[in-house]
């Protein structure tokens, strides 16, 4: 249904000593029809591009976009019709009612009013926006907000619906909600795209995903085979309640040389406790006897099954929080040297 090939895009010229932020770095996806599929990656990983630049909102600087075989660089009028498309940041006209901003909504897709009017009524039962539904937007909740946009980009019974963080924000009943009506979506044909830095809800509702990090598909398959390519069990340890990084590093060389040991690495996000996959339980009481001879206790330890975020950790060498932490820190960065310009 929807093919993405080797996709590039940067934001810059290069101009006053600045450089181009590359957004997409040769990205390619190949999505099947009636797929629910998630695009996971930290804020700043090129989710967002990648959804502009398939509802033909944004250009390319290179590659090829089509949907249901329609190039939509050639023809983004023909792209524009088969897609419904809710965006990160919602957009309601706080004056109309949320029947009257549907209403608006089917005369701009040209909508027959008897057809509009039906499919109207037929959202507002599936959302559950019956209680609602005719007060004005500007006193609506986030959910209730979040359910309209949902309607808006589902009225004219698009073949491809496209969303972009559809749950930030939300309260646990209004998320729930919308993964009930994007699995019943799902069921009943339509290809659902939909980006997240939520592991739980790419878990919970993606067929099929693909990790995103620096503009670049890094990993992608279902969650279950994804998850099993790993091989074992996920083991977290810290030697001591408050560890510093040098005797992280030294506990990380130990573990390294352990046979049945993989993939460890050091988590700076939780005071530099290790994150390790373990092929065995036999590993574990090895482990145990081998860093008390160094003289380094084991003070807390947890193992469980593989998750999504160790399958973003053995791809990247990073958790998806220390993604998150480290794109806040460099956009703190970047406002600060703004500000020491003025």
């Amino acid at each position: 249904m929807i093919e993405l090939q080797r996709l590039s895009k940067r934001y810059g010229d290069g101009r006053r000593g600045q450089n181009p932020i590359v957004a997409l770095d040769d990205l390619s996806l190949s999505i099947p029809e009636g797929c629910l599929f998630g695009l996971l990656g930290p804020n700043g990983a090129g989710k967002t591009t990648t959804l502009r630049i398939l509802c033909t909102l944004l250009a390319p600087d290179s590659g090829s976009v089509s949907v249901a075989g329609i190039d939509a660089l050639a023809d983004p009028r023909g792209v524009r019709r088969l897609l419904g498309y809710v965006a990160q940041e919602v957009a309601i006209d706080k004056i109309l009612s949320g029947r009257e901003l549907l209403q608006l909504q089917g005369d701009l897709y040209h909508l027959p009013r008897a057809r509009r009017d039906s499919r109207i009524a037929e959202l507002v039962a599936l959302l559950g926006m019956d209680g609602w539904i005719d007060r004005r937007c500007g006193s609506y909740s986030g959910g209730m907000r979040r359910r309209l946009d949902l309607a808006a980009g589902l009225l004219h019974n698009p073949r491809v619906l496209v969303l972009d963080e559809p749950t930030v924000g939300l309260d646990i009943e209004s998320r729930s909600a919308i993964w009930q009506v994007l699995r019943q979506l799902r069921d009943g044909g339509t290809t659902v795209l939909l980006s997240s830095h939520y592991l739980e809800e790419v878990d919970a509702l993606a067929d099929q995903l693909a990790i995103i990090e620096d503009g670049r598909v890094i990993a992608s398959g279902s969650p279950a085979e994804l998850k099993a390519a790993l091989g074992g069990d996920r083991v977290t340890l810290r030697v001591r309640e408050f560890s510093c990084e040098e005797e992280a590093l030294r506990v990380r060389s130990l573990l390294e040389a352990c046979q049945g040991v993989r993939q460890v690495v050091v988590n700076r996000a939780q005071g530099y406790s290790l994150n390790l996959v373990v092929e065995h339980d036999g590993v574990l009481e090895q482990l145990r006897l081998q860093l008390a001879e160094a003289d380094l206790p084991v003070f807390a330890l947890a193992q469980s099954r593989p998750s999504l975020d160790d399958v973003y950790l053995q791809a990247t060498g990073r958790t998806l929080m220390d993604a998150e932490l480290a794109v806040a820190s460099s956009r703190d960065a970047k406002a600060e040297r703004k500000q020491s310009m003025r």
